[in-house]
């Protein structure tokens, strides 16, 4: 299902609303491309996820600068929250990767990555290090110098302070340092100088500011010396928009991290400290003393005197008049020496001259998917709005390098159609390539070097525009698009796909047996192409028992679904293990389930995974049936309730009266309710009025940062975390019956948890709170507040940090026993 969400819209059309469609440009924006171009100079950006960004210095020196700006994220946030939908790790991660993309589109920046996988919270950089594999992420960084080339790198996190913040901050900074000094020697990595060659930054510097010194009055004081500071709020009449207004836009890209944020403007002071290099002259240009004009390349001289010529001379009204100069100045670009400067400037240059034509170039598919060794047909449509001489002379149809030529005069305004048959060869799948092989909880596995820290995977097919402007051969390449229309929506532009002919999905990821029944598990067959038959079966752990051990399918329509489904018998004894569908088709296996994310702000988003899930035979026991559950930011803890028998109603906000909870044996509130959800705070009465009546009510964690969450008794929540998944568990309350009832809870209940045990415990509550259990990570004291019970009237009002919104889903054993309890606290 398609998830809308209201974000700014601005004139010069920055917004992502329509984050699908090909950007079609101004005079305006044509002539910042020509400034631009105009530029030679790179700046490396260098944090560890999504949203840690600076988006104001990355959009200063993209938009104000001109320098071409790149953001290394060292990793995709797979470890964070999603506030807009229930995808968490490799699922969130490649929201978050189109989110950074979608804010790179705002900002004028391009992105970069590495493939540490963000495996979660992590208090120091030796953690993060160890866990990530420091040589493949040094590595990655180098490869990341070495190809993007930066005259200049600045890193967002400081070296110096290690354990102070999250360690994949430090370890960003940390790992920046030291490539700045490898990515030049040759001896480093040299598997990599095959591909592209050593790189020495000019300079390196930390993106400092008063947050860093811990106040403002302290920073004020600080020793600047070997400081630069900038005026990021400079305003841009071009766009309409200050530099700081750009920078809002673009880090509200980050929805699923609630960034959505108001605009600001004004003149804001920058900050950032030398730290490497060669210092610069002028303390007020980031590039002094780096040649950053044409005469930087061998052969650029005679390039630069037409573009700077263009530049100054603009016309706004008809930029086509420039294209016969644009032209000479590409075939001089193409003769470059520097392969990566030609490269770079050939690409701008290429978007310059098809805006000045107002060339209108499309390839779209009469379908958004199909599969390997299929053909698809193709609508081909040029147009040349401008008065320039223009020849269509073929199409030639990647990667197969298929040719058809066309010998089509382009006359201005004449729109010219035609259809080719493109046949897809036995190409990959287009799933996020760092999704295609196994992955640790520290590292994605990419075998390809190539690949490495690109923010995705390269479409499929394109189709290369072969054209003579001006008789001057030019080759433009537009990526297969499916282009179509709704009625309700209007135009709809969406990635072309290759995927499998047929995937399968188990409606369930977790499927737990809490006693030794046999259960039915429904798998979902997925055809991707007509007229797909053959079989599916079930492969189960060893012990367990399915029937029958194969289901034909037999599916007439592309993109339907037939459903089959196999009674499973679990193991006698408590077990856990994976379930994997597969399919049979003419003699291929087909064991890939296709999930599909559709978001308004990024593009729609095919990921292929492994058609599996976990089965958990869990003796376990319940107290009461009827459970109301109100959603906070989002997760899957209701499903994984339903999962074990309970029968859980979803309850918005203001549906939540007295006689609306007073049906249920126990209500739970899902995590950061508190911080998105403000409708609670009108709706606490009732909560806990449901309480005091005899009510038993659960809330999960929220953040500490300006939020109310009206307890009955003092509560006072913290940033205390325990991010150890492994981290010693000590039972405060040994007779509490939320240890002992239904479930005995034993200390290997705590075993198998995954990424943490919890966050955003409370460190300071009133004496009618009972601490129940105490955690820490290494070297640190005693946390008690993850799990707080009150008596209040009748009833029990609990507080807890503990993740089970990762744990259940998880599947993991004692989480369930111990959340079975929770609910059962006032039956006892």
């Amino acid at each position: 299902m398609k998830k809308r969400f209201l974000i700014p819209l601005f004139c010069v059309a920055l917004s992502t609303v329509f984050a699908q469609k090909p950007q079609k440009l101004t005079s305006n924006q044509i002539y910042e491309k020509v400034q631009k171009l105009n530029f030679l100079g790179s700046a490396l950006y260098v944090a560890a996820h999504p949203d840690d960004e600076n988006t104001r210095l990355i959009a200063y020196l993209a938009n104000n600068v001109k320098a071409r700006t790149a953001y290394l994220s060292l990793t995709r946030g797979d470890g964070g929250q999603n506030l807009i939908g229930p995808e968490i790790r490799e699922l969130l991660g490649v929201i978050r990767t189109q989110e950074l993309l979608a804010a790179r589109g705002v900002d004028g920046g391009e992105q970069r990555f590495s493939r540490a996988n963000d495996f979660g919270y992590s208090k120091h950089p030796d953690e993060t290090l160890e866990i990530w594999d420091k040589d493949k992420v040094l590595s990655d960084v180098v490869w990341a110098i070495r190809t993007f080339k930066p005259d200049v790198i600045i890193n967002r996190f400081n070296h110096r302070t290690p354990g102070t913040t999250h360690g994949h901050h430090t370890s960003s900074a940390m790992l920046s340092m030291e490539a700045f000094d490898l990515a030049g020697d040759k001896t480093k990595y040299p598997e990599q100088l095959k591909l592209t060659s050593t790189w020495k930054p000019n300079r390196l510097f930390f993106n400092t500011s008063w947050w860093f010194y811990g106040s403002r009055e302290k920073f004020a004081k600080a020793d600047k010396s070997k400081m630069l500071n900038f005026d990021i709020g400079v305003y841009y009449p071009l766009k309409g928009l200050s530099n700081n207004e750009l920078a809002s836009i673009a880090s509200s890209q980050h929805l699923c991290q609630g960034f959505g944020r108001v605009s600001t403007r004004g003149s804001q002071t920058e900050y950032v400290e030398f730290l490497k290099g060669e210092f610069p002259k002028d303390k007020k240009d980031i590039f002094s003393g780096i040649n950053t004009t044409w005469n930087r390349v061998e052969g650029g001289g005679e390039i630069g005197d037409i573009l700077y010529d263009i530049e100054k001379n603009f016309n706004f009204v008809n930029p086509s008049k420039h294209l016969p100069k644009l032209l000479e100045a590409y075939t001089l670009v193409e003769k470059l020496k520097d392969a990566h400067w030609r490269e770079i400037k050939t690409k701008q240059l290429k978007t310059i001259i098809e805006a000045c034509a107002g060339l209108y170039l499309e390839a779209s598919a009469n379908q958004s998917s199909s599969t390997p060794n299929s053909t698809i047909e193709v609508a081909i449509e040029a147009l040349n709005r401008s008065e320039v001489s223009m020849d269509l002379v073929s199409i030639t149809m990647m990667p197969s390098k298929s040719k058809i030529a066309k010998s089509l005069n382009l006359l201005p305004n004449k729109k010219e159609t035609f259809k080719a048959v493109v046949a897809i060869q036995n190409l990959s799948f287009s799933s996020p390539y760092w999704l295609n092989s196994p992955w640790d909880l520290g590292m994605y596995k990419v075998a390809n070097q190539e690949m490495i820290g690109k923010p995705e995977t390269p479409r499929p097919l394109q189709i290369e525009f072969n054209l003579i402007v001006e008789d001057i051969p030019i080759t433009i390449t537009k990526n297969i698009v499916r282009r179509y229309s709704k009625r309700d929506k209007g135009e709809i532009y969406e990635p072309f796909e290759v995927l499998p002919k047929v995937t399968t999905k188990l409606k369930n990821k977790v499927i737990i047996f809490s006693d030794s029944k046999a259960q039915m598990i429904h798998v979902d067959v997925r055809s991707g192409a007509k007229n797909v038959a053959g079989e599916v079966s079930l492969n189960i752990p060893k012990g367990w028992k399915v029937s029958p051990e194969r289901i034909n399918f037999n599916i007439e329509q592309k993109d339907d679904k037939q459903t089959v489904s196999f009674l499973v018998t679990p193991s006698k004894n408590q077990s856990e293990g994976k379930v994997a569908a597969v399919a049979k088709v003419a003699g291929k296996t087909f064991d890939k389930e296709l999930v599909e994310i559709n978001y308004n702000h990024i593009p729609k988003q095919s990921v292929l995974l492994p058609s599996e899930a976990k089965v958990v035979r869990l003796n376990i026991k319940k107290e009461g049936k009827e459970i109301g559950y109100i959603q906070g930011s989002g997760d899957a803890v209701p499903e994984s309730l339903r999962q074990i028998g309970y029968k859980v109603t979803e309850i918005l906000p203001e549906e939540i009266t007295n006689e609306t909870l007073s049906k249920f044996d126990a209500v739970v509130i899902g995590i950061r309710a508190y911080n998105t959800k403000k409708a609670l705070q009108f709706k606490q009465k009732h909560i806990l009025a449901y309480v005091k009546n005899g009510g038993n009510v659960i809330v999960q964690y929220n953040t500490n940062r300006r939020v109310d969450i009206k307890p009955p008794y003092k509560l006072k929540l913290s940033r205390d975390r325990v991010t150890d998944e492994n981290a010693k568990v000590t039972m405060l309350a040994k007779e509490h019956t939320v240890l002992n009832f239904p479930n005995k809870i034993e200390t290997t209940d705590f075993e198998g948890w995954v990424q943490e045990r919890g966050l955003y415990f409370p460190n300071e509550w009133g004496d009618e709170f009972t601490p129940i259990l105490a955690m820490n990570d290494k070297g640190e004291s005693s946390k008690k507040g993850s799990l707080l019970i009150a008596k209040h009237g009748k009833g029990n009002y609990i507080y807890t940090g503990l993740s089970f919104f990762r744990e259940l889903p998880a599947g993991v054993p004692g989480a369930y026993k111990l959340f079975a309890n929770l609910l059962s606290v006032k039956n006892k």
